[in-house]
Formats: structure tokens, sequence, C-alpha cells
């Protein structure tokens, strides 16, 4: 991310107006900011993230290769919340990620399978099957 953007990213959960700010810029302004924004998806109680959510998931399959990270990771509840709140709403975006989405949905680990990743990405390939 240039230095010059990272004034832009909000500096807690409470900061909406920064929020507010990156989702007026758009996208694809704010592309070099992709991966912080998406941070603020590991919990979705988070007030910047209730702003986020709508702005990220309008961007579908730019997101790709930011969320491999998330999906190759260990925070089960953070590969949710992106699977539900960013993937589902996306075909394009679905697509994009979709061998993850098999390897969620036919191979998860005991973790993954607890937070219900497992479910999620079933239902996400079902709908994109269609």
């Amino acid at each position: 991310m240039p230095k010059k953007m990272a004034h832009l990213l909000p500096v807690d959960k409470h900061d909406l107006p920064k929020a507010e700010a990156i989702v007026a810029l758009g996208y694809p302004a704010v592309d070099a900011l992709l991966p912080e924004l998406i941070a603020w998806m590991q919990d979705i109680n988070w007030p910047v993230a209730k702003v986020l959510i709508p702005f990220l998931a309008g961007i579908g399959e730019p997101l790709a290769p930011h969320l491999c990270m998330i999906f190759e990771s260990e925070d089960h509840i953070w590969k949710y919340w992106v699977l539900d709140k960013l993937v589902a709403p996306s075909p394009r975006l679905a697509m994009a990620v979709g061998p993850y989405l098999l390897r969620l949905a036919l191979n998860p680990s005991p973790g993954e399978s607890e937070e219900g990743v497992d479910e999620i990405a079933r239902r996400i390939l079902a709908e994109n099957a269609a």
C-alpha cells in the first residue's frame, strides 16, 4: 500500500468517518487498500465492518487475489464472514475463488466444520451451479 494512502484507513473499529470516506472514494481508487479493508471483516460486529461490507461486496471479482490468504489461514470465523458477506453476493467472485470453495466444501478442516465454513461454501457452490 502506498504510504500516501495509509492515512485513509480507519484507525479503530469506531472510525466511521474514515470508512465512509473510503466508500465515497470508490473502487478502483482504493484498490491499494483492499487487503487492509478486508481485514475489517474479521469481526462483522465492528461498526467499520458494517460500513465496508456493502462497498467491498460490490467490488466482486477484483477481491479474489486478496482472499486467498484468508482461505489459507486458521481464522475460520474470518473465512465464514468473507464467504457470507463478500463471496455469496457475487457470482463472479464465487467463480474466481471456486477452487477454495470446493476445498472448503468437500475437505474442510475440523475448525472450518465447527464454524460452519463448509456449509456456507456448499451453499455458495449450489447457488452458483444453477
